[in-house]
């Protein structure tokens, strides 16, 4: 790079591929957040008083965070009210996370169909996987010449590993493992839902690969 001699083109962040990006940090960052709430709000039931566990733990997940959010306790003096106040606390931050989610959803829905609707159209593709691999390519994609550099860029690309006599090839543990994510899961539901694919997976069967195998060529 520094001999001034590199042929590869970067990325370029100048574009609506760069406003998928910075969205799936966005939203990555509230699911994640909504995660940890979730455990808070199971801990704190858990460990609530007896009256106010009775109250949550047969609800469901949505019904919970619902009465939850309705707590009014006085100040949290109390084990009993200081329990009700920090459920409603995590509550409510449950509720507006939730809203965050969906609305960066939204958002991404319309980036990415606006900028792959060819893809977004495709079966088993959606604004998940579709997301993950134009951030993989970038805005200027036209920088890959072939195939093969989309596949390595992936880590869906096989591996030489001969030795002697051995001809064989590993799997690629590079490249961007989101893609790579994105690729295996269009993979797996393809496998249950496409005919042509479920076809192609039956014949390779007969022929004597595994699962495994099937669905590593399938991904590259």
């Amino acid at each position: 790079m520094l001999s001034g001699d590199a042929q590869t083109v970067p990325k370029t962040a100048t574009g609506m591929v760069e406003c998928v990006r910075q969205l799936r940090v966005a939203r990555r960052g509230a699911v994640k957040a909504r995660g940890q709430a979730i455990n808070s709000m199971h801990a704190l039931v858990d460990t609530a008083p007896e009256d106010v566990r009775a109250q949550l733990r047969t609800l469901p997940q949505a019904g919970r965070i619902l009465v939850a959010a309705r707590f009014r306790p006085g100040p949290p003096t109390t084990p009993r009210d200081a329990a009700k106040y920090a459920l409603a606390s995590v509550a409510r931050r449950l509720q507006a996370l939730e809203a965050e989610i969906a609305d960066l959803t939204r958002q991404l829905d319309a980036l990415t169909s606006a900028a792959a609707p060819a893809l977004m159209a495709r079966h088993a593709l959606g604004t998940d996987t579709v997301g993950a691999l134009l951030v993989a390519a970038g805005d200027n994609p036209d920088r890959m010449r072939h195939e093969r550099s989309f596949a390595a860029l992936c880590g869906a690309s096989p591996v030489q590993a001969s030795s002697g006599r051995t001809t064989r090839h590993r799997l690629n543990r590079g490249g961007n493992r989101e893609a790579n994510s994105a690729l295996w899961r269009i993979v797996i539901v393809r496998m249950g839902s496409d005919p042509a694919t479920r076809a192609y997976v039956q014949r390779r069967t007969t022929e004597g690969l595994s699962k495994t195998e099937i669905i590593r060529c399938l991904i590259g």
